[in-house]
């Protein structure tokens, strides 16, 4: 039986990636999970590792990692090399950052489930420099950044396969790495959600604070609207400046757990996003509770959102969020139930399993074979 690695970028909150990892776990119990840094509380590695312990880098020894992890961002990709996988035949890796450049030995197989080529080495870029502070930390990142990309880029050819979370990311996959890709889906619980609670005359917003999501975008856009109320929930390096200058009808909720996750969604007028996203599972876990979203008509979101679901804001400005959300809110549209549930029925846990494991291990078996003449 051929033994397996799983190799993923790190542990810390627990997200749609880690979903995807519980999922591979659930399909390759035997396999050892190995990453950069690992701070999962007991409770996430019961739920998202079935209790496994990891093997971690050097960046595990760090003092400070846990708070300051992204600013060691130039340390990633030597630390992901040297991780020892010379004892291993297959290599499964789980990557939005670094996780796919694992060095390996003549011989073994390497299949990568890429959630998205290192945002901060490609299209993303320009928004990470944008919020750079001073000059001298953006001329910083811009060298750091450039190194990335062109690791970024070799590195990619020590995958065999490539596995993208979304079409988007399948022709990102192909632009960037000028490599071929199928698309599987990540898992979500699609199961339609029967809740008693009566809608609030609320709008949430669920995700981490990095730049990227572009919370800082919908803020701006309800000082704009102060008849309307926003409630925010998650955590990251930009919750001190999200905070600063909250209107008064703008609630920071912090990091939230699942049930209040739960609560929020059940309750919420809608769901607001602004990222350009891969995928977006929470976009889907909202359309699950009979939660339109208002979202730009950008990236994956095209994907996982229809105009039965959703509204679409054309451009990523405060002005077209205002626009559009004040008309979403005067509209006073329905919603129907059957709509939301033959929209989300395709990206079910069950689905994502029976495609995954169908994928890998016909790779496996042919390499296998290979091997043997």
């Amino acid at each position: 039986m051929p033994k397996i690695a799983l190799v993923h970028d790190w542990f810390n909150e627990a997200g749609g990636a880690e979903q995807v990892v519980r999922e591979i776990l659930y399909c390759y119990p035997e396999a050892d999970v190995f990453c950069l840094f690992d701070f999962f509380t007991k409770k996430n590695r019961d739920h998202y590792l079935f209790g496994k312990k990891t093997h971690t880098s050097f960046i595990q020894k760090f003092p400070f990692v846990k708070r300051q992890y992204r600013s060691l961002f130039p340390l990633f990709p030597y630390a992901i090399e040297h991780l020892d996988l010379k004892d291993y035949d297959i290599i499964i890796s789980s990557s939005s950052c670094v996780a796919k450049g694992v060095k390996r030995r003549p011989g073994q197989l390497h299949i990568s489930y890429c959630h998205s080529p290192a945002r901060y080495a490609w299209d993303l870029k320009e928004d990470y420099l944008r919020a750079a502070k001073t000059r001298l930390t953006k001329a910083v990142l811009k060298y750091f950044f450039e190194r990335l990309r062109k690791w970024d880029y070799k590195s990619s050819d020590r995958v065999d396969y490539f596995i993208a979370n979304s079409s988007f990311v399948r022709d990102r996959i192909l632009r960037f790495f000028n490599r071929d890709s199928i698309v599987i889906y990540p898992p979500v619980d699609v199961e339609m959600k029967k809740t008693n609670v009566e809608r609030r005359d609320v709008y949430v917003s669920v995700s981490r604070l990095v730049t990227y999501k572009n919370v800082d975008l919908i803020v701006e856009a309800f000082r704009l609207m102060p008849e309307l109320k926003l409630e925010i929930a998650g955590d990251g390096p930009m919750r001190n400046e999200i905070m600063k200058t909250l209107p008064p009808n703008v609630t920071y909720l912090g990091y939230i757990d699942d049930e209040t996750k739960r609560s929020k969604l059940a309750q919420a007028k809608a769901f607001v996003a602004a990222a350009t996203e891969d995928f977006g599972i929470s976009i889907v876990e909202a359309q699950s509770y009979c939660t339109p979203v208002i979202i730009p008509a950008v990236g994956g979101y095209i994907e996982t959102v229809n105009e039965n679901t959703g509204v679409f804001f054309r451009q990523k400005t405060v002005d077209d969020m205002v626009a559009t959300i004040r008309a979403f809110h005067q509209s006073n549209r329905m919603f129907i139930h059957q709509d939301f549930e033959e929209n989300i029925k395709s990206f079910c846990i069950e689905r994502f399993r029976e495609e995954l494991k169908t994928f890998i291990d016909d790779k496996i078996n042919q390499h296998i074979a290979r091997k043997q003449f």
